[in-house]
């Protein structure tokens, strides 16, 4: 997996830990602001059965989002999906190539990625977005340290783009955007409520799990995050939270640290 991403040049795999720099921040820093980043789906966006966007579904996440705006206390980077208007490989089909597919559906989460923008300046949220595909009539280009200024300057920031790379899920074009601006946590909202020890909407019996380990989560083969992504994690020393997108103030409280649904370190 790591020469895997070696090969598209994503990362060195170097663990955040191993910098000085790094270390100092963590020690001498107790009272900085929490560094999150939210990875949203594509589909928490659309109304059931139907693609696109729905106005009603991304101003709530907006309104959620914003609960938690505190620059003081917490520093927010958001990467989204665009699985609710084009799911890559998935979608593809009428000879369109894997490749192809995975860019349509890089354009798709900047599509996104600025309806949810527009909606936290709605909420006089200042928000920043960055693509990983040149695109500069819309927004800026993924600069790692620009990034980091707007997120020190109270900016939420807004990854778009994916990796920029074909055969890269969104997720891991999260964990790899954790690991760039040294997130201290990747927060995974998702359609049900954390990890469960099987699918829950195929087995009855499936327990929910609270807390968890990098290598169970592997071994387990527990399909909540593709490996590349939770490679990346572990290997950067990032704990990873997975919890229900549709409970009323659950991103608030994932955001300011208070533990909902499962998580992984």
């Amino acid at each position: 997996m790591a020469e895997k991403l070696r090969l598209y040049g994503l990362t060195d795999f170097r663990p955040r830990a191993s910098s000085a720099s790094d270390k100092s921040i963590k020690q001498d820093g107790k009272n900085m602001p929490r560094k999150v980043l939210l990875k949203l789906s594509g589909e928490a966006l659309q109304n059931k059965g139907k693609k696109g966007i729905d106005p009603c579904a991304i101003k709530k996440i907006a309104k959620e989002i914003a609960l938690a705006y505190n620059p003081k206390k917490t520093q927010i980077a958001i990467v989204i999906g665009g699985g609710n208007i084009w799911r890559g490989g998935r979608d593809g089909g009428a000879g369109i190539h894997r490749t192809t597919s995975d860019y349509i559906g890089m354009l798709a989460t900047i599509i996104n990625a600025m309806a949810l923008q527009a909606s936290l300046e709605d909420l006089k949220i200042p928000t920043r977005m960055q693509t990983a595909i040149d695109i500069s009539r819309l927004a800026e280009p993924f600069i790692r340290r620009r990034a980091v200024r707007h997120l020190e300057k109270g900016r939420i920031v807004i990854f778009a783009g994916g990796t920029g790379n074909p055969y890269f899920t969104t997720d891991t074009a999260a964990a790899l955007r954790a690991s760039e601006i040294n997130a201290d946590i990747l927060l995974k909202a998702t359609q049900v409520d954390g990890v469960y020890t099987d699918d829950p909407k195929k087995n009855p019996k499936a327990k929910p799990l609270k807390k968890l380990s990098f290598k169970q989560a592997i071994s387990k083969n527990l399909k909540f995050m593709d490996s590349a992504a939770l490679g990346l994690c572990f290997e950067n020393d990032i704990p990873i939270g997975v919890f229900s997108l549709h409970k009323p103030g659950n991103i608030k409280n994932a955001i300011l640290k208070n533990q909902v649904g499962t998580i992984i370190n």
